[in-house]
């Protein structure tokens, strides 16, 4: 046994290393495990998330809608740009760049915080023990009085359409096209299909998303989803719902899909096919047969509303527990996991995650939906408000969208709030600090925005729940 530490993290994704971090800065002896390597073959910390999810996934977005407003809309503003064409090595590379910088920070983080990397994978043994196994096959193991799981997530895997990595491939082979795909097929509407959809799309694919789900967007409000989708399909993204993927045969002249819809058995012929039907846990080789860390229905690590499995100084956190699958939720639990562990108070609120697409427009939320409301019998008011009578998002040539807010019809607490438009990513922060607060609706009502913001568009919603919005009739 070559090291004894105060707390091992076995993964260095958003919940890991950010853990991993926040127990340095306690004070803990700390040690981090992971096996992701980046394209030069050495160690990569950050995970999916900075390797081949949020960050990647982010630079190609910002770069393609650059050239789609080139291209697109700068007319309207008296640009013009003839025979515009990108590159895509370089549109490619530079994802791969800032890829690298941020992978770099996280070891330069460490090392800073003198935290302990191993380049391999971790399974838990008996006894709070791990076992690491190095990517040439080396083995050693090292110990703690805390171990915190934080393996992940991965792609969910079709069984007629597998990953080749070349005609069908999951997220991380999306960011990576050589060359813009004249046809490409998306096999799922959610974030993942829709972001990188759009980035092809912007680019001249011409791209066909397939949701086996009748509604659009289920999970978010109804009125926000409508008017995304009436906003992608004005961009020319053809999502078909309630059509169900049978086959993909991988052929000479593309890749031949068969699936359902209500009109019956329909063909459709690509040159790449995206497969993002969702993500499952992470813990192929996690654990040891006798560790007493059980897992449930969906293979996800059993926990409390502490992050603790049951077995005592073992704690799992991020992807692979219950709650949605976001980094930044990962990254809260990590720092609570770090927090608990040191003795001290650690919090994450569930209730007040949130949620964000990338898209264009793009889709925020927190909290609670109208129809989660309705379900559960809670009273409550609505206040709306569009970006088209926002003075900045008209200037801005982006006045697509609403902001959405729910207040508790009697005590008038902010229950939820949903947004699609221009830079509702951002705006959807000043909610999320409202609702930790337990604020109200006339709360955001009476706080001052500048003008002329996007921001408005949150204080005009506010006011409308008490159907006093000043700049349109209630």
């Amino acid at each position: 046994m070559s090291d004894k530490f105060d707390v091992i993290f076995i993964g260095a994704g958003p919940a890991g290393y950010v853990g991993a971090i926040r127990a340095a800065q306690l004070g803990l002896k700390t040690a981090c495990i992971d096996a992701f390597a980046g394209k030069d073959g050495k160690q990569a910390l950050g995970g999916t998330c900075l390797n081949v999810g949020c960050i990647p996934s982010k630079a190609l977005l910002d770069s393609s809608r650059q050239f789609h407003n080139l291209t697109s809309h700068f007319d309207a503003h008296g640009i013009s740009a003839d025979n515009a064409r990108i590159d895509i090595p370089t549109f490619v590379g530079r994802k791969d760049k800032i890829v690298k910088q941020f992978t770099g920070g996280v070891a330069t983080l460490f090392k800073a915080n003198k935290i302990t990397p191993y380049f391999g994978t971790g399974k838990l043994l008996k006894g709070n023990q791990v076992e690491i196994t190095g990517n040439d096959g080396s083995k050693q193991t090292i110990s703690a009085t805390n171990i915190v799981l934080a393996s992940g997530s991965v792609p969910i895997e079709l069984p007629f359409a597998r990953f080749d990595g070349k005609a069908i491939v999951d997220n991380a082979g999306a960011l990576d096209f050589t060359e813009v795909p004249k046809r490409l097929g998306v096999i799922g509407a959610g974030v993942i299909g829709l972001e990188l959809g759009s980035v092809w799309k912007r680019l001249g694919s011409d791209v066909t998303i397939i949701e086996a789900l009748p509604d659009f967007l289920g999970v978010a409000d109804p009125d926000i989803a409508k008017v995304a989708q009436r906003e992608f399909k004005k961009q020319g993204l053809d999502i078909k719902l309630g059509a169900k993927l049978g086959k993909a045969e991988v052929k000479k002249d593309g890749v031949h899909l068969t699936y359902s819809d209500k009109d019956g058995e329909q063909q459709l012929v690509v040159d790449k096919l995206l497969v993002a039907v969702g993500r499952r846990a992470y813990t192929t080789g996690l654990l040891a047969d006798d560790t007493g860390v059980k897992l449930d229905e969906r293979g996800r690590i059993v926990v409390d509303e502490h992050c603790h499995t049951g077995v005592d100084g073992v704690w799992a956190i991020g992807d692979a527990v219950r709650g949605p699958m976001l980094a930044h939720k990962g990254s809260e639990e990590g720092v609570a996991v770090a927090e608990w562990i040191a003795g001290k108070s650690g919090h994450v609120n569930f209730d007040t995650i949130p949620w964000v697409i990338y898209t264009e427009p793009e889709i925020a939320w927190a909290g609670k939906t109208e129809k989660e409301l309705k379900d559960a019998g809670i009273p409550y008011r609505v206040g709306s408000f569009p970006f088209a009578a926002i003075g900045r998002a008209v200037a801005m040539n982006e006045a697509v969208g609403q902001v959405k807010m729910l207040a508790h019809a009697e005590t008038d607490r902010i229950l939820g709030v949903h947004m699609v438009g221009p830079g509702v990513s951002e705006l959807i922060a000043e909610c999320v600090v409202a609702m930790e607060f337990k604020g109200s609706s006339e709360d955001l009502a009476r706080i001052v925005h500048a003008h002329p913001t996007l921001s408005e568009a949150v204080h005009e919603a506010a006011l409308s729940v008490d159907k006093r919005a000043i700049h349109k009739g209630n």
